[in-house]
């Protein structure tokens, strides 16, 4: 396989979903596609709009942190407008369509990390963004950021070689994103259709935790917790039980497993 340049052409060809990627806006760099796209969905952009650039110069992951995306990378925002209760599942829709583009692409094997890490033989190789605008009974708008290190080298980069992985590094031979970005489509599209037709994400999501089961810390603000990652909640919340039997509920936090 080799990379094809990214461009709106080379994206949307033979594309058949029905809304998500149809539209797509591409930079060749930005500071961060997701502000172009939040933009976008406050001016009412299509439902599925795809914010799409080779490389991001101010690019963040979650808890603040600066996320690196050179080219050569995918950095790609998608805007939906769901319903309120779907609000909460769309974090484990976006890991599930990293997971299945990527295995349908390369034939690697991915594997997910609570909240919303997706990782190859333990190393991570996709970071996942959600950020809405929403009132307690509806959503203004919701946009996905999904960064995929797919052709980086890790040895550019050596602080990172002990966490992260790229396809490319993988695989040992570059990877075609248009194609990559295609599958990621039509699987974020079948995943949302079934979550509007009322099917949850959450059993085959659940399903790829290697958090589960696991001895693990969790930071959550100031706080460090430990204990084993006993299960998921219907909201994906993390249900951690200690050594004093106590079960506490994690919405959100950071996973080291131990």
């Amino acid at each position: 396989m080799s990379d094809e340049k990214l461009s709106q052409t080379s994206i949307t060809r033979g594309l058949t979903t029905r809304f998500i990627g149809q539209n797509v806006i591409y930079y060749p760099s930005v500071t961060s596609t997701n502000d172009i796209a939040r933009q976008q969905a406050l001016a009412k952009a299509p439902e599925g709009t795809a914010v799409i650039a080779d490389r991001q110069t101010t690019g963040r992951g979650r808890l603040k942190r600066a996320w690196v995306s050179p080219k050569g990378n995918i950095a790609v925002t998608i805007i939906l407008y769901p319903a309120r209760k779907s609000l909460h599942y769309l974090t484990m829709l976006a890991a599930l369509a990293v997971l299945r583009s990527v295995e349908k692409t390369t034939r690697l094997k991915c594997q997910l990390k609570w909240p919303n890490d997706v990782l190859i033989n333990n190393r991570k190789v996709c970071g996942i963004l959600l950020e809405s605008q929403a009132a307690s009974n509806s959503v203004d708008y919701a946009i996905i950021g999904i960064g995929i290190n797919v052709n980086m080298k890790l040895s550019d980069y050596p602080e990172l070689t002990s966490t992260a992985t790229s396809l490319a590094d993988e695989t040992g031979e570059e990877v075609p994103r248009p194609v990559l970005l295609r599958n990621l489509f039509q699987e974020m599209e079948k995943l949302y259709l079934s979550l509007q037709a009322g099917e949850s994400p959450l059993a085959e999501w659940r399903d790829n935790l290697i958090t589960l089961g696991k001895n693990i810390h969790v930071r959550s603000d100031d706080d460090v917790f430990e204990g084993i990652a006993e299960s998921v909640a219907d909201d994906g919340s993390l249900m951690l039980r200690c050594a004093d039997g106590n079960l506490l509920k994690f919405m959100a936090g950071d996973v080291t497993l131990r």
